[in-house]
């Protein structure tokens, strides 16, 4: 389990490829302060895991479903990636839970300066319309990041500058593609959501009385 904040930018050093997933290898420094072999790193928002250690960076095995469902199935030699390690216990929580489980790709679709800080805009995947609410939480490769504004097209999300300038943010322009993870608590959610509609909600699982009109008085969605 991560935080989506961002410890250092890492850069792939080779990527291998094959039927059965594939190995890449990257260069960091302080995400291997405490890490071991057999640790989880999140890499832009995809929690791997490390099997093998140099002086200088790390490896990492990939699933099919990892190059496939993310966007470092198209990432190569010299790839600036964000990195994480996972959370321990007893760590501060600055940013909110992300499981480095990604959950849809999406587009930048504009950037626009407000002030001292920055608006993104995404395109809306269908895998994660229903959990995307304004002023809720979103991890874009890995980045922990608050919802601005959510409309049938896309969502926005604000960027300080510090985050800006110490992760991939500072090098998207528009059509980049980008990991989005939901929040957790919004998976679950939208499931409930989903069973109640199909009235499929197993005995027990719910009280009497829970309806999308309730849940969206208290403020769920």
């Amino acid at each position: 389990m991560f935080t989506g904040l961002v410890e250092e930018l890492g850069v792939v050093q080779s990527v291998e490829r094959s039927r059965e997933g594939g190995r890449m290898s990257l260069r960091a420094r302080k995400v291997l302060e405490g890490t071991s072999i057999g640790d989880s790193i999140a890499v832009s928002g995809a929690c791997l895991t490390v099997v093998d250690l140099a002086r200088d960076g790390f490896t990492v095995d990939c699933m099919p479903e990892t190059f496939l469902r993310t966007t470092l199935g198209q990432a190569g030699r010299g790839v600036l990636v964000n990195l994480e390690r996972s959370l321990a216990v007893g760590s501060r929580l600055g940013g909110h839970l992300v499981l480095g489980h990604v959950d849809a790709v999406a587009e930048v679709l504009a950037l626009e300066r407000k002030g001292r800080t920055w608006e993104v805009s995404f395109s809306l995947p269908d895998e994660v319309r229903g959990c995307i609410a304004a002023k809720g939480s979103v991890a874009i490769d890995g980045i922990s990041l608050t919802v601005v504004r959510v409309s049938d097209g896309g969502f926005d999300v604000g960027v300080i500058p510090h985050t800006l300038s110490e992760t991939t943010l500072k090098s998207v322009t528009v059509g980049t593609r980008v990991n989005v993870e939901a929040d957790v608590l919004a998976r679950y959610v939208e499931r409930a959501l989903e069973l109640i509609r199909k009235d499929e909600v197993p005995s027990g699982l719910v009280k009497d009385g829970l309806t999308e009109d309730l849940l969206r008085e208290q403020g769920f969605i």
